[in-house]
C-alpha cells in the first residue's frame, strides 16, 4: 500500500509573546534602553509537532487559549513562529476569524477578487469560478454592498465560498462555520464530504464535538500550548473532557504518560476525594455550574453538589450518543421531610424540555428523611439524545397533606453536550433496525 504524502509538517513549533507590565517598557525595549528584561514571555505554542498527511481531515480541539489559532496562523503564514519549523505541501486556502483577507471598503465582488489573487489566481481564473462562489454564499445583491454593512452570517457565507470554490489542495477552517445558521453550516459539511470523497486536505478547530466526532479522520488535543495527545475522535473527545473539568494530569516534566489510562484515573479519583463519588467537592463541580442559574424553593432540602458522571466513571460535561451516564445530587435536610422527590429534567437550549424523571414516577425512593441527614442520589441512563448541547435542571421537592412543596429548584445548573456521529429526526434516536429485502 503507497503511504500517503505529507500535506503539512510542523515540528517543535514554539509562539512566545512578550508581556510587559506598563507600555513604557516596551517603548524603553523598542529605543534600546531596556537595560534589565523587562517583560515575561508568555508562550502560546510550546514543542508541538504535528503531520498532516494528503486527504486527512485533521480536528484540533482545546479549551479557549490551547494555541488552536495560533498554529492554524502560523500554518497560513499569517503568523511567524517563535522557534520550529511548518512545511506545506499545497496550495492551501484559510478561513480564519471573520475579517481575516477581506477589506472592509469593498464590496463583495471586488473581495473574490482580492481573495483569490492572494493565493495565486489570475482574473480569468477567478470569473471562471464566481457564479459557483456567489451561489454557494447565496446572499443576493447585498455581494455588491460594502462588506463593511454585512452581518456576520452574510460575511461568513461570503468567506466560506470563496475559501471552498478557488480549488484548494488544503482547506483550514478556524470555528467560522458556528456563525452561519443551521442550513448554512450544513451546506458547508456536504462540501466537507465532497472534499474528503477527493481526496482534499482539510484542517478545522472547532468546539462543535459533534462534528469533531463526525468527520475528523484524527484529532489533536491542545492545551497551554502543549500537545496533550492525537488520536481517534472518540479518544481525544473523552481526554478533552477530562480537561474541561480538571481531571486530565498534564505532566510539568515532558509529555510522556499524559494519556496513561491508570494516571488519568487516578487523577480523577483525587480530585473527588472519595473513590464512590460520594464526597464532591465544590472546587472541583463549580468548573461545570451556570452563574446564571435561576434557584428557589423553602430550603427545607438544599441540594449542595451536583455532577454528571460518563460510563467510564469520570465527571464530565460532554457524553457519547448511546452510551450512559450519571446525574448526581447531593441533598441536605435542614427539616424532617415526609417522602421527598428527587428530580431532573434535560432541556434543549430553545428551553424545551426533552426529558426527565424523578424518584416517585420510578417509585425508587418513598421514605421521610429526618433532619440533619444527607442523601446521595444517583440517577442513570441511557444517552440517546440527538448531537447537540442541553441543559441540566435538578429538584427537590414533596407533598405536606396535600399541598405541593418546592425545597430547592435549581433551572439550568449545567450545560450538558451530547457528542454524536449520527442524527436522525426529532429529539432522540429510536435506534431503529432496518431490513431491506427482495422477497418476505
Amino acid at each position: 500500500m503507497e503511504e500517503k504524502k505529507v500535506a503539512i509538517e510542523v515540528k517543535e513549533l514554539e509562539k512566545a509573546y512578550k508581556l510587559y507590565d506598563k507600555p513604557s517598557d516596551r517603548l524603553r525595549e523598542a529605543l534600546g534602553f531596556a537595560g534589565k528584561k523587562r517583560y515575561k514571555e508568555h508562550y502560546a505554542l510550546k514543542g508541538v509537532d504535528l503531520t498532516i498527511h494528503q486527504g486527512e481531515t485533521v480536528g484540533i480541539i482545546g479549551t479557549n487559549g490551547s494555541g488552536k489559532s495560533t498554529i492554524l496562523k502560523i500554518i497560513t503564514g499569517v503568523l511567524n513562529p517563535t522557534n520550529g519549523s511548518v512545511k506545506v505541501n499545497g496550495r492551501i486556502s484559510a478561513l480564519l476569524e471573520l475579517g481575516a483577507g477581506f477589506n472592509m471598503e469593498y464590496n463583495g465582488i471586488e473581495n473574490v477578487y482580492l481573495n483569490g489573487t492572494m493565493i495565486g489566481f489570475s482574473k480569468k481564473e477567478i470569473d471562471a469560478r464566481m457564479e459557483e462562489i456567489l451561489s454557494f454564499a447565496d446572499i443576493g445583491d447585498y455581494v455588491y454592498q460594502p462588506v463593511k454593512t454585512y452581518s456576520s452570517g452574510m460575511f461568513v457565507r461570503l468567506a466560506f465560498a470563496v475559501a471552498i470554490n478557488i480549488d484548494p489542495e488544503i482547506l483550514i477552517v478556524d470555528e467560522a462555520l458556528s456563525v452561519g445558521d443551521v442550513f448554512f453550516q450544513a451546506k458547508c459539511y456536504h462540501k466537507f464530504e465532497e472534499f474528503k470523497n477527493v481526496g482534499k486536505t482539510i484542517v478545522f478547530v472547532s468546539h462543535d464535538l459533534s462534528s469533531i466526532s463526525k468527520y475528523c479522520d484524527r484529532v489533536v488535543l491542545l492545551n497551554q500550548g502543549v500537545k496533550l495527545g492525537e488520536g481517534s475522535p472518540r479518544e481525544m473527545i473523552d481526554a478533552y473532557k477530562q480537561v474541561l473539568v480538571g481531571q486530565y494530569p498534564v505532566s510539568g516534566e515532558g509529555h510522556e504518560g499524559l494519556l496513561d489510562d491508570k494516571d488519568i484515573k487516578a487523577a480523577a479519583a483525587a480530585k473527588a476525594g472519595n473513590s464512590d463519588g460520594k464526597n464532591v467537592g465544590a472546587e472541583n463541580s463549580d468548573t461545570l455550574k451556570n452563574p446564571e442559574l435561576l434557584e428557589y424553593g423553602t430550603k427545607a432540602a438544599v441540594i449542595e453538589d451536583y455532577y454528571i458522571m460518563d460510563e467510564a466513571g469520570r465527571r464530565c460535561s460532554a457524553v457519547l450518543k448511546g452510551g450512559e451516564c450519571s446525574i448526581h445530587m447531593k441533598v441536605r435536610f435542614a427539616q424532617d421531610i415526609s417522602e421527598p422527590i428527587f428530580a431532573f429534567t434535560i432541556k434543549n437550549i430553545k428551553g424545551v424540555e426533552i426529558t426527565g424523571t424523578n424518584t416517585m414516577v420510578e417509585k425508587a425512593f418513598l421514605e421521610s428523611v429526618e433532619a440533619g441527614s444527607v442523601k446521595y442520589i444517583t440517577f442513570t441512563q441511557k444517552i440517546d439524545l440527538q448531537g447537540g448541547e442541553y441543559l441540566l435542571s435538578l429538584g427537590v421537592t414533596g407533598y405536606e397533606k396535600e399541598d405541593f412543596k418546592v425545597y430547592h429548584r435549581l433551572y439550568d445548573v449545567m450545560d450538558l453536550t451530547v457528542i454524536s456521529d449520527k442524527d436522525t429526526v426529532g429529539y432522540y434516536d429510536t435506534n431503529t433496525k432496518i431490513v431491506v429485502a427482495d422477497e418476505q
